[in-house]
């Protein structure tokens, strides 16, 4: 007979089965079209995948180095200096990562201290707050505009202690697709200056921006870039979430110290995949073209909604589009979304998750990163909601 009794405290007590896990079996279980999780529906570059392959059959499937191989993390500074005319060290301030949740989770484990507090503007997306908590770390949200998603940067300003460690930005964000701008940082930097506190800059979308907007990284802001880790990630560029290949980039001390911890998480991440990205990068048009592709797809979608019953602003950068259903149903947005799954057979996701307390603006999320064909099927069930 068993004589184990589980006396496991958990340290993680009140965090659910994340919404994506939750949305994206839901529409497996009901054959809904899944617009919630943000993942493409059409194949990566055949041009990727060769060199994947040509990397495997020349022998590059050991260990790679824990950092990561050297030519990728030069072709990387190389992006940034041609991109944003800065310059990071290839050697000591860039690391390669299985992914970008895996980056962010590893910048606060080597940052965040019991008791150190964290600004984090909410919604946010579901991975920072939990790592946060982990290593003792106490989460403060600040909610941006329900309508505008601007941040109030007064509010920073008075929440901001002599716990403050750390503050999160996510530009593009997710789930709203605002852009953060030139002002922002501005504020922002203004704020930081002459303190300790430190920037992680969620930027995965950097990419991925529309109607001529720019994106501002943390890097073009001396006093940010003095204090930021930076975390962009390969899979939201390049189609294939599920490569899970990411990197982070940051001043010597700081990668010092990301290091200590990536080492004894992941160690190092796929070999050949890396090799293929050194070669497949430096070529800018492979990441240049990305804004203007995204863009016709959320124009696409978005002119297929004319006709509906929901309301919107078009997304202004990743590949998410937020829309508005208060002129249809006085539901929340969590029991309309499960609806809208099992009986329209369409899979979004609820923005109230990532808000504070849960709030409820009448908001879904939906991913537009699908084949024209899948965003005309979506289109045409809500039309008819």
């Amino acid at each position: 007979m068993p004589t184990y009794k589980n006396s496991l405290k958990s340290k993680l007590p009140e965090v659910p089965t994340s919404i994506f896990s939750v949305m994206s079996s839901l529409a497996n279980e009901h054959k809904a079209i899944n617009l919630s999780q943000g993942f493409p529906n059409f194949e990566t570059s055949k041009e990727l995948i060769n060199l994947v392959n040509k990397a495997m059959l020349s022998g590059k499937n050991q260990y790679a180095p824990m950092p990561g191989i050297f030519s990728l993390r030069r072709a990387i500074t190389t992006k940034m200096e041609n991109l944003y005319g800065v310059s990071y060290h290839p050697e000591t301030e860039v690391t390669i990562t299985a992914g970008a949740t895996q980056a962010i989770f590893t910048a606060i484990a080597a940052t965040v201290n019991k008791g150190d507090e964290v600004i984090i503007f909410k919604p946010a997306y579901d991975c920072y707050e939990p790592a946060i908590q982990l290593f003792g770390g106490v989460p403060i949200a600040i909610q941006l505009d329900p309508e505008s998603f601007s941040i109030d940067w007064e509010e920073v300003k008075k929440v901001i202690n002599s716990k403050t460690k750390m503050i999160i930005i996510n530009t593009p964000h997710n789930p709203s697709g605002r852009v953060l701008s030139e002002k922002d940082m501005l504020q922002l930097e203004a704020i930081l200056k002459d303190t300790s506190i430190l920037l992680l800059s969620d930027e995965v979308y950097e990419h991925i921006i529309f109607d001529s907007e720019t994106h501002q990284t943390a890097a073009l802001y001396p006093v940010l870039a003095e204090r930021a880790f930076i975390i962009a990630s390969f899979g939201k560029t390049f189609h294939n979430t599920g490569w899970k290949i990411g990197y982070c980039i940051a001043p010597i001390a700081l990668t010092k110290e990301f290091r200590k911890i990536h080492q004894f998480n992941v160690f190092s991440v796929h070999h050949p995949t890396q090799a293929a990205l050194a070669s497949y990068i430096s070529e800018p048009e492979n990441y240049l073209n990305l804004g203007s592709f995204y863009q016709e797809k959320r124009d696409l979608f978005l002119s297929y909604l004319k006709e509906s019953r929901f309301k919107f602003t078009p997304s202004k950068g990743t590949y998410f589009q937020l829309l508005n259903f208060e002129n249809i149903t006085e539901e929340g947005d969590y029991d309309f979304a499960i609806r809208l799954t099992k009986e329209a057979k369409i899979a979004s996701v609820p923005i109230s998750v990532f808000n504070t307390n849960n709030l409820d603006t009448k908001v879904l999320r939906f991913c537009f990163a699908k084949t024209d064909e899948t965003l005309k099927q979506a289109a045409k069930i809500l039309c008819n909601i």
